[in-house]
């Protein structure tokens, strides 16, 4: 999330892409070699008794200024990960950031150019060769700076990429404007209308102008007619389960795409630069609130483990 510091320390390890020692949790911290730099995730495999065949794989990216650790923790899909039996990997973005297509140049990696594309498609490699995964059932998420990015992966590895759900990161103009993904992919987005870094009607990220995004209803336009889901969507507004938040939960669903794809928003009225359920992690001047309505974890697994490419 922009902002946040949370301290991991990462070990140092033998060559090759190898497992790393365990940490405390039981999550497994792994490196693989990426254009001649050790990059690091962090694997979180479900007991032998969640498993039923080959393993369903999401990828949860941490937002700038963050962490995977800090991601594992505030998300809750390790938890929801070893009850519905899928891996999940938590990646490590250089100098706690990713390169999201947007060309600001004002993030350690998108100014030392990485190549987190890459950095994917070689995680997904050697995962696919250690374990039995579903290779119909790959995911992306994640918040802010990672959400970006998983709108990236859906326009950039669709072939690989079956469902994304960015949660308050938009899709950046660059990549609006080169929109051509070469397989459906299906799409849920969750947005805070009152979000202060990532503004739901689209235009300069954060207070300093980091590069721009397209707004919400633009991006949505894009999937669903290169989707080509039904022209009208399902629509309703879910139970105030946490009326002291200050939030609502609009929900509206276009379905009937190619390929089975579907497009989605969880419009969260009056919610901010946060996580579905997660902490107040920096003051409501800053960020914005937190919905506490709905389980942002809960919420997108529902929708990814529907998407079944075959």
């Amino acid at each position: 999330m922009i902002g946040v510091a949370l301290a991991m320390a990462v070990a140092r390890g033998p060559a090759g892409d190898v497992p790393r020692m365990p940490a405390a949790d039981g999550t497994v911290v792994r490196t693989v070699e990426v254009d001649g730099r050790r990059r690091s995730f962090r694997l979180h495999v479900p007991p032998a008794s969640a498993v039923e065949g080959p393993l369903p794989l999401v990828f949860v990216f941490h937002g700038g200024g963050s962490t995977a650790l800090g991601m594992e923790r505030e998300s809750g899909f390790s938890a929801l990960a070893d009850r519905e039996g899928f891996l999940v990997v938590y990646p490590e973005g250089i100098g706690r950031s990713w390169s999201d297509g947007r060309g600001d140049r004002t993030t350690p990696a998108a100014r030392q150019g990485i190549d987190d594309l890459r950095f994917v498609n070689r995680v997904i490699d050697v995962l696919m060769a250690e374990h039995e995964v579903d290779r119909g059932r790959v995911y992306a998420t994640g918040i802010s700076n990672g959400a970006m990015l998983s709108h990236m992966l859906a326009t950039r590895l669709s072939d690989r990429i079956v469902a994304v759900a960015p949660v308050a990161g938009g899709l950046a103009e660059p990549l609006a404007q080169a929109f051509r993904p070469s397989r459906p992919v299906s799409v849920l987005v969750l947005q805070g209308t009152e979000d202060p870094l990532v503004p739901y009607s689209g235009g300069a990220v954060g207070r300093r102008g980091r590069g721009s995004i397209v707004s919400t209803d633009a991006m949505l336009g894009l999937w669903r007619r290169f989707n080509a889901t039904e022209e009208i969507g399902r629509e309703g507004t879910l139970a105030d389960r946490a009326p002291q938040d200050g939030c609502r939960v609009q929900v509206r669903v276009w379905t009937g795409g190619r390929e089975g794809s579907e497009v989605a928003l969880y419009r969260l009225e009056g919610a901010g630069h946060t996580w579905p359920g997660g902490t107040q992690y920096l003051p409501q001047r800053s960020i914005g609130r937190v919905c506490r309505d709905i389980d942002g974890a809960a919420v997108i697994w529902e929708f990814f483990r529907r998407h079944v490419r075959r």
